[in-house]
């Protein structure tokens, strides 16, 4: 099982402004911080703000910032809320199963059980756990100063 790039990307989010509690960050900064395409964003903040997990502020000093504590924020709903499909394998389809092996087969209910494990795991886990080591995350991400928008001089 793979995740999209919209569920990693909506979790980077999520880290970003989690790094930055009660601030408002801008779209381009995170997009800056891990080099993606801010466009890709734009679609994920919209949809997080949509849910109440981020508030958006429009305007000239506008920007994003997380609209609940980080440790209300369930991974595993997040990941739930961004993904479409998890049928690992075709058995999962009940209305399109193609495979002749279903109605014996035992591998469907692993699949199933390692399905439930793998949700366990993230519903175990909130923002707060994910940046608990902030310090390490910080330094990976190439950030600007908070106060320095991109595109903008400053006494011009």
């Amino acid at each position: 099982m793979k995740l999209t790039d919209y569920t990693d990307y909506t979790l980077r989010v999520l880290i970003y402004l989690g790094l930055h509690p009660n601030e408002l960050v801008t779209i381009q900064q995170v997009a800056d911080g891990y080099r993606i395409s801010k466009n890709h964003l734009m679609k994920i903040v919209n949809q997080l703000a949509q849910s109440g997990v981020v508030a958006a502020t429009r305007g000239r000093n506008g920007g994003v910032r997380l609209a609940v504590p980080a440790n209300d924020i369930n991974i595993g709903a997040i990941v739930r809320a961004t993904e479409a499909d998890f049928r690992i394998v075709e058995c999962f389809d009940q209305v399109n199963n193609q495979c002749v092996l279903s109605p014996a087969c035992r591998l469907r209910a692993a699949m199933h059980e390692a399905l439930e494990a793998f949700f366990r795991v993230l519903d175990g886990l909130t923002l707060a756990d994910v940046i608990a080591n902030a310090g390490q995350i910080r330094a990976l991400v190439v950030e600007q100063p908070l106060g320095a928008r991109p595109g903008r001089r400053k006494g011009g």
